[in-house]
């Protein structure tokens, strides 16, 4: 669909209805209602799982004593709970994301409900997040309020009138989970027009409804004072634009998209080496993977879990670690997410990735004190997140939400992100030449 046939179909679904159309009044209340319930069922269990596993990390991980003293009891509750995510999806049947990720996982609205499959995906959840694993909350908030959505909009007929209208019921759901942990009204307004509602038919509707649910989202959730990603990881902002930082942006984008490619390269890798040593041994293929989850964690504590609460101590004083340390945990990051999606754990990429881009920016201002760390941190974080999301409008936002950026810093995420989807559309393109030559040398 070209942009000006788009602009004429949004212009009409935002047209109010004539006196002959009367009768779809309300059918539209009706849907409108319908998106104000889901946004508050869905922010409201997001808001009581992300409390009620801070809740449990902090009592078991971080506010206990004996754990914190006795370091060999991490591989003892590494190993626990990695037992415990295998068990649920053998006998529970828990999803996982072996075969997809937290991109995926929001790809996939208007799928239809599969009771059995929401106590393990609970379960398997929590112990996913308790156990270590390099996962943030974002990607089990996306299977399980999916799950959630579809059931409701199944058991009490909504959005059944098309496959369209179902996905966009259940985006909207999402997009008042999103909100909330992200912490901005805007995300998935974003996020959801460049994956789901560009380009179709429908697409000024399905938006009215992700923002009036994002927007219930991020309200309901600021409203109880609970922590979202919004300025997890501040920095003070540019107050000037310089030439130079430009020319850092670009190659900071080189940079960003390097770990994106590194990060899809060891998904690849470790997900054969997984799918050829265990295959269908679930168990023992999580049980596995927290064996060597606990060895790295016992040796570097501050390689556990998301990285969400471990970088800010090490932000405060990355000249303890030192270039070399820094560069190694922010490889060591990337293969434990890596390890950690392939081996069935539950949960989504965004601080693992944000965290390993801090560490390599934090090493190399060091190496360069002169240039603001801010630009290290939020140029790589952008470039990298915008090719693992595959989303660059989407990037940008999350960063700058997640940080401190001023129109001046925003300039330059966007050129780092430009810079990442170039090298991306290069790669892609030498990928296909490579491909298609050895297309030619087969036999006919």
């Amino acid at each position: 669909m070209d942009t000006v046939t788009y602009v004429q179909e949004s212009a009409r679904a935002a047209e109010p209805p004539a006196l002959d159309e009367a009768t779809s009044i309300p059918s539209t209340t009706t849907k409108i209602l319908h998106i104000i319930l889901i946004a508050f069922i869905a922010i409201a269990f997001t808001a009581l799982f992300i409390s009620g596993y801070e809740w449990l990390n902090n009592i078991i991980w971080f506010n206990n004593d004996f754990m914190t003293t006795d370091r060999w009891m991490i591989p003892v509750g590494v190993l626990t709970f990695s037992l415990a995510v295998g068990l649920c999806q053998k006998y529970l049947h828990a999803p996982t994301v072996i075969d997809g990720g937290f991109v995926e996982s929001i790809k996939e609205g208007g799928k239809k409900a599969d009771y059995r499959t929401f106590p393990g995906a609970l379960l398997s959840s929590l112990f996913s997040l308790l156990s270590g694993a390099s996962v943030g909350p974002e990607g089990t908030i996306a299977i399980l309020v999916g799950d959630i959505s579809s059931f409701i909009r199944e058991k009490f007929k909504i959005a059944n009138e098309s496959a369209d209208d179902a996905i966009g019921f259940d985006v909207a759901a999402l997009a008042s989970a999103f909100n909330g942990i992200i912490g901005s009204v805007l995300f998935t307004g974003v996020f959801a027009t460049e994956f789901q509602v560009g380009g179709k038919k429908d697409a000024f509707r399905f938006l009215i409804w992700n923002l009036l649910a994002g927007a219930i989202g991020f309200l309901f959730y600021a409203s109880l004072g609970l922590p979202s990603f919004a300025q997890a990881i501040p920095f003070s902002p540019i107050t000037e634009l310089k030439i130079a930082y430009v020319a850092y942006a670009v190659i900071l984008g080189v940079l960003g998209a390097m770990l994106a490619f590194f990060s899809r390269l060891s998904m690849q890798k470790i997900g054969t080496i997984m799918e050829k040593r265990f295959h269908n041994r679930v168990i023992l293929r999580t049980f596995a993977a927290g064996v060597v989850i606990a060895i790295i964690g016992y040796f570097i504590p501050d390689l556990l879990f998301s990285g969400e609460k471990q970088i800010h101590s090490i932000i405060q004083n990355p000249s303890e670690i030192g270039i070399a340390m820094l560069l190694i945990m922010a490889v060591l990051k990337i293969l434990l997410l890596a390890l950690s999606f392939k081996s069935g754990y539950l949960g989504g990429p965004i601080f693992p990735i944000l965290f390993s881009s801090t560490m390599i920016a934090l090493a190399l201002n060091l190496a360069f004190p002169s240039v603001p760390l801010s630009i290290f941190v939020l140029c790589i974080e952008t470039a990298a997140m915008t090719l693992a999301l595959g989303a660059p409008l989407t990037a940008i936002l999350l960063v700058a939400v997640t940080g401190t950026a001023n129109p001046y810093t925003i300039a330059l995420l966007a050129l780092s992100a430009v810079t990442a989807m170039i090298l991306a559309l290069i790669f892609m393109k030498r990928k296909e030449q490579q491909s298609t030559g050895i297309d030619k040398l087969q036999p006919s």
